[in-house]
C-alpha cells in the first residue's frame, strides 16, 4: 500500500505540472519575447527623440550621442544606424552577426533610426523563463515526493499495527491495544477489532470455565471409581477372577484418565495460546548462561550470534524448552563447537539455527528423527519430538536443515522492525526450562 500512496501521488503531482509546466512556460515564453521587442521600440523612439532635439538645435549627432542606448542595465546589446536628413549615417555598439530583430523609427526631421538586436539573444531571454519553470516543475515533484512519503507512512503505520493485533488474536492474545492513528477509516476498523477481540475473550473465558468445570466433574467420579475397585479387590484377596477383573477395570480407568487430561490440555493451548513479542537474544542468552558451565566440563564451546534488536512472536516457555531441547541434543549427539545464530526469513520471519561441529545425522535417521521413540539410542526419542510440538504450538516450525554437520533450523514468526512492540504486543519475559540445571553433570 505504502508504495501504490507514493506511485499515485507523484503521479498527480506530474501530471498537474505537466498540464500547467507546459502552458506555463510557453506563455511566459512569448511574454518575455514581447516585452524586450516593446523595450526595443521604446528605445528606438528615444533615440529619435534626442537625435530631433539636436537637428533642432543645429548640433551634431555624434557616436557619442548614441552610445547611452546602445545596451546595459540589463538590456540586450544593440546595434543602431541613424541616417541624417543629408544622408549621413551614424552608428554606435558592434555590428550583429547572424539573424537579427529590427527596429526602425522616423522622426519628425526625417532622420531613420535602426535598433537591431540578436535573434539569438531574444530567444535566449525567452528561455531562462523555460528554465525557470522547469526548475520549479522539478522542485514541485520533490516536495510531492516528500509529501507522498509521509502520507505514505502515515497511512500504512497504522495498518501494520492492525497487522500486528491481527496477530495476536491469532496467536491468542485477545486483548490488542492499538493507539488511535487519526485516520477515521482505520481507526474504525481498530475499534471493530477491539470490540471482536472483547467478544472472542468472553466466549474463551466461558469456554475455559467449561473445560475446568469438567476437568473437575470427570476427575471426581473416577477418583471415587478407582477407590471403590481397589476396595473390591482388597476385599477379595484370594479370588483370581476378582483380582483379574480389577485390574483390567483400573487400566480402563486410568487410560480413560490420560484421555480426558489429553483433550483437556489440546483444549487449554487451542483456547489460550500464550504469544509474545519477546527479545530473542533475552531467552537465548538466559540458556547460554544454563548450559554454558556444562559445555565447558566436556571441553566444548557454546557461541551466541544473535541480533539484539531481533524480536519474536512466541511464549516464552515454549521457546525456551524448544532451545534448551536443541542445545541439549547438540551436546549429547554433537561435537565442537556449538552455534546459536539467527537470520531473517521469507515474509518477516525470523529462522534461529542451533549448529555444532559434529558427525552430524545418519542418512538412516535423518527422514524419522521428529518422530517419537527414535533414537540414535543415547536418549528416548521424546525430546525432538516434543520440541517439534511445541514449536507447531507457537506457530513455529522446527526442521533438520543439514546433515553434516547437524545444523537444526527454528522458524518463527518476526515482530517487524517498523512496529513499536510496546504499544501493540506486550512484551513477554524469559521463562527458564529449567532442564539445564536438572541436567547437569556433577563436577
Amino acid at each position: 500500500m505504502r508504495r501504490r500512496v507514493i506511485l499515485a501521488t507523484v503521479s498527480a503531482v506530474a501530471v498537474a505540472v505537466l498540464l500547467l509546466g507546459f502552458p506555463l512556460a510557453f506563455l511566459g515564453a512569448q511574454l518575455v519575447k514581447n516585452n524586450e521587442l516593446r523595450e526595443l521600440q521604446i528605445r528606438a523612439q528615444n533615440i529619435s527623440r534626442t537625435i530631433e532635439g539636436r537637428l533642432t538645435r543645429d548640433d551634431q549627432v555624434t557616436v557619442e550621442s548614441l552610445e547611452p542606448h546602445v545596451g546595459g542595465e540589463g538590456r540586450l546589446s544593440a546595434y543602431i544606424q541613424v541616417v541624417t536628413p543629408t544622408g549621413e549615417r551614424i552608428t554606435a555598439g558592434e555590428e550583429i552577426t547572424g539573424q537579427t530583430q529590427e527596429v526602425a523609427n522616423l522622426t519628425d526631421s526625417n532622420a531613420l533610426v535602426y535598433v537591431q538586436v540578436s535573434q539569438w539573444d531574444l530567444y535566449l531571454r525567452s528561455a531562462q523563463i523555460v528554465v525557470l519553470v522547469i526548475v520549479a516543475s522539478v522542485v514541485a515533484v520533490g516536495a510531492g515526493i516528500l509529501v507522498a512519503i509521509w502520507q505514505a507512512n502515515r497511512l500504512s503505520a497504522p495498518l501494520l499495527y492492525l497487522a500486528a493485533s491481527a496477530e495476536q488474536l491469532g496467536s491468542g492474545q485477545v486483548r490488542p491495544h492499538v493507539e488511535a492513528s487519526g485516520v477515521e477509516e482505520i481507526d474504525l476498523v481498530a475499534a471493530e477489532l477491539a470490540r471482536s477481540s472483547d467478544r472472542m475473550a468472553s466466549r474463551l473465558a466461558v469456554e475455559r470455565q467449561f473445560a475446568s468445570d469438567a476437568s473437575h466433574q470427570l476427575r471426581t467420579p473416577l477418583t471415587a471409581l478407582t477407590m471403590r475397585i481397589e476396595e473390591m479387590a482388597l476385599a477379595a484377596p484370594d479370588n483370581p477372577e476378582v483380582q483379574e477383573e480389577a485390574r483390567i477395570s483400573l487400566e480402563q480407568i486410568e487410560r480413560l484418565v490420560v484421555v480426558v487430561d489429553d483433550l483437556l490440555s489440546r483444549s487449554r493451548r487451542a483456547l489460550g495460546g500464550t504469544n509474545e513479542a519477546l527479545v530473542l537474544l533475552d531467552v537465548v542468552a538466559q540458556q547460554a548462561e544454563e548450559w554454558g558451565p556444562t559445555f565447558e566440563q566436556a571441553g566444548r564451546r557454546l557461541v551466541v550470534d544473535i541480533d539484539e534488536s531481533t524480536r519474536v512472536l512466541a511464549s516464552p516457555g515454549g521457546l525456551a524448552q524448544v532451545l534448551a531441547t536443541l542445545i541439549e541434543n547438540s551436546l549429547k549427539h554433537g561435537g565442537g563447537t556449538t552455534t546459536v545464530r539467527s537470520r531473517g526469513g521469507t515474509s518477516g520471519a525470523v529462522v534461529v539455527e542451533v549448529a555444532d561441529e559434529g558427525d552430524g545425522v545418519p542418512d538412516e535417521l535423518a527422514p524419522h528423527i521428529f518422530e517419537r521413540e527414535v533414537t540414535s539410542g543415547a536418549g528416548t526419542g521424546l525430546g525432538l519430538a516434543l520440541a517439534r510440538d511445541l514449536a507447531a504450538a507457537d506457530g513455529g516450525r522446527l526442521e533438520l536443515a543439514q546433515r553434516r554437520p547437524a545444523v537444526f533450523a527454528l522458524f518463527l514468526s518476526g515482530v517487524p522492525k517498523s512496529l513499536d512492540p510496546s504499544v501493540v504486543l506486550p512484551v513477554g519475559s524469559v521463562v527458564s526450562s529449567g532442564w539445564g540445571r536438572r541436567r547437569r553433570p556433577p563436577a
